[in-house]
């Protein structure tokens, strides 16, 4: 057996795994696919089949948006409606085996495209379809009567805007490592600015281009959308909002400064947005707002990753940039709401 990366104990895992998964075959090893942004990922293989095991970062300063059971549920309710994801495999809630909770769901080979240069090589209609195929993906996801998947109390719809106003407020306490204004007047401006709730639907919470694995031969084509730890029940136009908002080079710091979805190439935000709104028939005339607070939202997370590396807790590189994110993210997000929508 090789040696354990960080945040995994190999041994202990290859005997949760021997009594609890019965595809395992022989020794296991582990690579660190990426870590230290959200939940650390990790591919698994016994030489004959694969998986992906999530566990929470390590010294997580905002537990809230990184219970594993939470993730595992909502994946394991999505299986067979039309949104394209990973076989769910297996979920340990005992941190005493690794040292964190852990899911694991089968792994799914394919394209992901993380940064800029992973693009080099595609035609612009490939860049394209691509993107449009996310916003489709989206949309069919929004569309899923969640009562009839069992997710009903997964969330609370009713308020949820409110809610994520506070919530992320409070995250930002939690993890500042500087004062910063803006950030402080985009929360009082999204207060005032709350409209009621278009819907209520399931919402992802993070659904960005590197967040899809793609058919290498039909980059069209969505095999799995990954990374549901900021799923929840919620309005719908809160994850078109955020998935706009990862479009703006202001995002790019985030990931040390060449993300996929804020290539040059990419469909404008305006023709991402039409797209979704000829998916789903929805009014997008407060589409301001939804902006606004994806940026708020992205901005505190990026706050919390500097927060995490700074303290020596990342695992892996290209965080030294991410810090920068923050005052762009919180400025773009207080022009949102002065330069409204004409969607």
């Amino acid at each position: 057996m090789t040696t354990s990366p960080q945040g995994l104990d190999l041994y202990a895992l290859q005997t949760y795994l021997s009594s609890h998964v019965r595809e395992v075959t022989g020794p296991i090893e582990a690579d660190l696919m990426h870590g230290g942004r959200s939940n650390l990922t990790y591919r698994i293989t016994d030489g004959t089949h694969a998986w992906v095991l999530r566990r929470p970062p390590l010294g997580g300063l905002t537990p809230s948006a990184h219970d594993m059971g939470r993730e595992f549920r909502i994946v394991d309710a999505l299986q067979d409606t039309g949104v394209p994801l990973a076989r769910t495999v297996a979920l340990c809630e005992d941190p005493n085996i690794i040292g964190a909770p852990f899911s694991l769901v089968s792994h799914v080979d394919g394209t992901v495209l993380r940064t800029r240069e992973d693009l080099d090589d595609l035609a612009t209609t490939d860049v394209e379809e691509c993107a449009f195929a996310l916003v489709d993906v989206l949309a069919t996801l929004h569309s899923i009567p969640y009562q009839e998947v069992g997710l009903d109390g997964f969330g609370r719809p009713q308020g949820y805007l409110g809610r994520q106003v506070r919530r992320w407020r409070d995250q930002w306490q939690r993890v500042a490592t500087r004062e910063l204004p803006d950030i402080e007047r985009l929360q009082a401006r999204l207060e005032t600015h709350v409209p009621d709730e278009s819907d209520a639907s399931i919402v992802h919470g993070d659904a960005r281009i590197d967040n899809a694995i793609l058919d290498p031969a039909e980059l069209g084509t969505v095999r799995a959308l990954v990374d549901w730890e900021m799923a929840t029940l919620g309005d719908p136009l809160a994850d078109l909002g955020l998935h706009l908002v990862y479009r703006d080079p202001a995002f790019a710091p985030v990931l040390g400064g060449s993300a996929a979805s804020t290539d040059e190439r990419m469909p404008s935000r305006d023709a991402l947005a039409e797209r979704y709104a000829r998916a789903r028939g929805r009014d997008l005339s407060q589409l301001d707002f939804y902006l606004a607070l994806g940026y708020f939202k992205i901005a505190v997370i990026a706050e919390g990753i500097h927060a995490r590396h700074a303290a020596g807790l990342t695992v892996g590189h290209g965080f030294e940039t991410v810090g920068r994110a923050v005052p762009q993210l919180a400025a773009a997000g207080l022009r949102t709401l002065t330069e409204r929508s004409t969607l």
